[in-house]
């Protein structure tokens, strides 16, 4: 008798354990994502075109330029767990899964996904811009992104379309400081009412992060760096500035053909097939 009662007292311990390290298990955490704007390793200072502070880059055809702004869109994120199961952030829901990265405002810099399942994750994958299906300018549905890429110093979409602008890049280049304003975005041809799709110039990027994200009881950070060097300096294009407006130059604001910001495109958030990372890679993961 006194056997099956220290019998039963254990396996009620037993039960009391287990049940306290299931309340414990933490099913889900936050993700926070921290860009860091570079001019190679040094992160970006942006300043007008007589700014003794700015961050001056030389690009690889020895062309001096630097940012007066620097703003970009991040959307369409996934992470990767080490087994491979992808795990969407938001994909459908602009208020939710997409974001402005704007240099001149360091709130922005880091970007938190709530509610990430835990688990270890080794490869993380977004959007440069938006995806043709979301790029419309919806106040409806959208109304947090609509107004936060509207504002007027944020100026995040195209006056003469219904869509998004993807990277808006103003300032200046060569020792005279012309001014440069490169801004991207998918295009659309046709007449009103009657638009179709033109370029496409949203861009999926892929990171590996190298060291696992390890989402449980800790809120991990990933570090990652958008090295704007290649703006000019990229591995699909090496473009030189010029201002004007022929087909081949792309410095005049709002002038270049949609040929010339391929080419920025292309570097910026790779080209879809070579080359996958464009600017961007992984400094490190916080865990």
């Amino acid at each position: 008798m006194k056997n099956l009662k220290k019998y039963v007292l254990l396996s009620f311990i037993a039960l009391i354990l287990a049940s306290c390290s299931d309340d414990d298990t933490v099913v889900a955490n936050n993700v926070t994502l921290t860009f860091n704007n570079t001019f190679n390793n040094t992160t970006i200072v942006l300043g007008n075109a007589t700014s003794a502070t700015a961050t001056i880059n030389t690009s690889a055809l020895g062309q001096l330029h630097h940012f007066s702004e620097l703003k970009y869109v991040i959307s369409n994120i996934r992470l990767i767990k080490d087994d491979g199961t992808e795990v969407p952030y938001n994909v459908n829901d602009l208020d939710k899964g997409a974001t402005v990265i704007d240099q001149s405002k360091p709130a922005t810099l880091n970007y938190v996904l709530s509610n990430i399942p835990s688990g270890a994750y080794r490869q993380i994958k977004f959007g440069l811009g938006i995806r043709q299906a979301q790029n419309t300018l919806d106040q409806t549905r959208f109304p947090d992104f609509y107004a936060a890429a509207g504002a007027n110093d944020t100026q995040m979409m195209w006056e003469w379309g219904s869509g998004y602008r993807f990277t808006k890049i103003e300032g200046f280049y060569d020792t005279d400081n012309k001014e440069m304003s490169i801004h991207t975005g998918s295009t659309v041809e046709g007449s009103e009412g009657n638009y179709t799709q033109g370029v496409d110039a949203y861009r999926d990027v892929t990171l590996n992060l190298g060291t696992n994200a390890v989402v449980g009881s800790s809120a991990p950070k990933i570090n990652i760096k958008a090295d704007f060097n290649k703006l000019l300096s990229g591995a699909i294009n090496t473009i030189t500035l010029s201002t004007g407006t022929g087909m081949n130059d792309n410095a005049t604001p709002n002038i270049h053909t949609a040929v010339q910001m391929v080419k920025f495109v292309d570097n910026l958030g790779g080209n879809g097939t070579s080359d996958s990372k464009g600017m961007f890679s992984i400094e490190r993961v916080d865990n």
